[in-house]
């Protein structure tokens, strides 16, 4: 658990800089300049997410609690939600004229839905400090940007569509994948 942990403080640390130390972000970008800080941020992302998956591959769980029965569709639906909010966030999309923050919803969507589905220790570890993550980085991204202006709609419904459509097919994607992330198959 411990690469799980060295992961999880990583992630969360490098994501949740900006927000809660935005003079030292400032610092550091007059320093090192946009591109190696972005190139910093992404190196040290993977990094966490790495740690994270090799931690999570390399520890034997503990069962914590018991998921309530018949939770595998539902939740199942849930992870698809989240994914589909998750490649939202990377569209000028109308749903981020209802949801202010439609990538770290979907990660919180995403995260609750492996916790009603998982009861042992990774689960509890990896998503409950995702989920959690993902309530503070939306609050602390409040306050430093105030009150919220609603983008306008800026692509069509044909392109809201196709938006759907590659939310699906990665959401399937990490299905027919999860095995290798995860060493727990989701399809037979």
């Amino acid at each position: 658990m411990i690469m799980i942990y060295a992961g999880l403080l990583l992630w969360i640390g490098v994501h949740l800089f900006p927000s809660v130390a935005p003079t030292a972000k400032q610092r550091i970008l007059a320093r090192v300049g946009g591109n190696a800080y972005q190139g910093l941020f992404a190196l040290l992302v993977l990094a966490g997410l790495l740690l994270i998956i090799f931690g999570w591959r390399g520890t034997l769980p503990t069962q914590v609690y018991v998921p309530p029965t018949g939770m595998r569709h539902p939740g199942m639906l849930l992870a698809a939600l989240g994914i589909l909010l998750f490649v939202a966030s990377n569209f000028p999309s109308r749903i981020k004229r209802i949801i202010r923050h439609p990538q770290l919803t979907g990660v919180l969507l995403w995260s609750l839905a492996h916790l009603s589905m998982n009861g042992d220790s990774r689960s509890l570890t990896v998503f409950g400090a995702l989920a959690a993550w993902s309530i503070v980085s939306m609050l602390t991204i409040n306050r430093r940007e105030g009150t919220w202006v609603k983008p306008a709609p800026g692509m069509g419904w044909g392109m809201e569509l196709v938006m759907i459509v590659v939310g699906l097919v990665v959401a399937m994607l990490i299905v027919r994948f999860h095995q290798y992330l995860s060493g727990m198959a989701l399809i037979g």
